[in-house]
């Protein structure tokens, strides 16, 4: 993903699933960037106009996966993905000069499991 402009994304998650995103930064020209120091935020929210606080899903990453590669991954635990419905994300960084920049924006669906049994 570049930083340059954010892509829009629909994702759709089952609700109670366990689910991992990996990301790569990568440059104009499609080379790996070094993310040494930099934070991935990303947020879920039912309103745009939400703060933060009042997110449903908040997570700040701080240690990747490949930093010299840009490669990082945003987890989500079942007790994150405990929703059903339409909500909005972003995924944005903080690079090592504080800017701050959104690189993708969205939707997420939550979609009804159909299995409740963890065992």
């Amino acid at each position: 993903m570049s930083c340059e402009h954010p892509i829009s994304y629909n994702i759709q998650i089952v609700r109670g699933d366990t689910k991992v995103y990996t990301i790569q930064f990568k440059d104009g020209n499609s080379n790996p960037i070094n993310i040494t120091g930099w934070t991935v935020f990303f947020t879920v929210k039912r309103n745009l106009k939400d703060t933060d606080t009042d997110a449903l899903i908040k997570k700040t990453i701080t240690t990747h996966t490949d930093v010299t590669n840009g490669v990082s991954e945003i987890s989500l635990s079942p007790t994150d993905t405990n929703y059903v419905g339409n909500f909005y994300f972003d995924i944005q960084v903080k690079q090592t000069d504080s800017s701050i920049h959104t690189i993708a924006i969205g939707t997420a669906e939550f979609i009804r499991d159909v299995t409740n049994r963890t065992s």
